[in-house]
């Protein structure tokens, strides 16, 4: 393939097990391709979509990173650990569960809809004076991180099967499903943990158009997934442009064009993504390049 050619979005359904990096790595051996990343860490006990941004495709990776996430999540009631989930050792248990009712567990779990400040898990891959969370963790040392604001736009019970609760939720880029886990189990008295969790949608990708990881090596299953650079910014507002303001923009020069806009957008020349580009008033000034 060319360059060209060889640059898009590919979104696998990672199992559980496996670390983000190890299905980087998978996939860049099956691939042949040695640029590429994700846009989001999915923990390694956690299963579903990842998105892996392929030879130059990485370079809107950072488009991609923020956009709402949807996921099937497992909570257990009864049982606290240092992590907020399934791998942590249990710290504090109770059989409180076993006296609540299903009004009392969907009047928990509304009150995590909305804008809200969370408080992020003690083992977390944020850094504090340039160390991991979890590392600090791990040595007694991490400190009590401030809340931060976080989205959750739906979050809906699925079954409630005591002491176990499944719930499908929408919500913004660094969330943390774990942090609600253990917030619902407070707001209901009782220690909680969330113990499954898969991730089924990123922006408007799906989890079912994504390729499982055993059939990375599978050229029909990885073009049947795959997406285009233009496709996967479909999220941004497009401009079509000419070729002789896609030979400016290529060059780094800003460019004037008729029609006013403001804020990030996708140049676009035919169907090829040209750019993305900062626009201002009729000013646009390109930040990423793809031609």
């Amino acid at each position: 393939m060319t360059r060209n050619e060889n640059a898009g979005v590919l979104p696998v359904d990672k199992p559980a097990g496996p670390t983000s990096h190890d299905v980087v790595a998978q996939a860049r051996r099956a691939l042949g391709e040695r640029r590429i990343g994700h846009t989001g860490t999915l923990d390694p006990f956690a299963s579903g979509l990842l998105l892996l941004c392929v030879g130059v495709a990485t370079r809107i990776a950072e488009y991609l990173t923020d956009q709402a996430k949807k996921y099937r999540a497992v909570m257990t009631l009864g049982a606290g650990t240092d992590t907020d989930d399934a791998t942590g050792a249990v710290i504090t248990v109770s059989e409180g569960w076993r006296d609540l009712s299903i009004d009392d567990l969907e009047a928990a779990l509304a009150e995590q809809v909305g804008s809200l400040l969370q408080r992020p898990p003690a083992y977390s891959a944020k850094k504090v004076g340039g160390e991991r969370m979890y590392r600090l963790a791990r040595e007694g040392r991490a400190p009590a991180l401030d809340p931060v604001p976080v989205q959750i736009y739906t979050l809906d019970l699925i079954a409630w099967e005591p002491p176990e609760v499944t719930f499908d939720l929408a919500c913004s880029a660094g969330t943390y499903i774990r942090a609600i886990a253990r917030d619902v189990g407070e707001r209901l008295g009782v220690p909680a943990h969330l113990s499954a969790l898969r991730r089924t949608a990123i922006g408007g990708i799906d989890v079912k158009e994504a390729v499982a990881i055993d059939d990375l090596g599978n050229e029909e299953a990885v073009r049947r997934a795959w997406i285009t650079p233009l496709k996967a910014v479909a999220h941004l507002p497009s401009i079509p442009i000419d070729a002789q303001i896609a030979a400016a923009l290529a060059h780094g020069r800003a460019v004037q064009v008729q029609e006013a806009i403001e804020g990030t957008a996708a140049a676009v020349l035919g169907d090829r993504l040209v750019a993305i580009v900062e626009a201002d008033g009729q000013w646009l000034r390109p930040r990423k390049v793809f031609v």
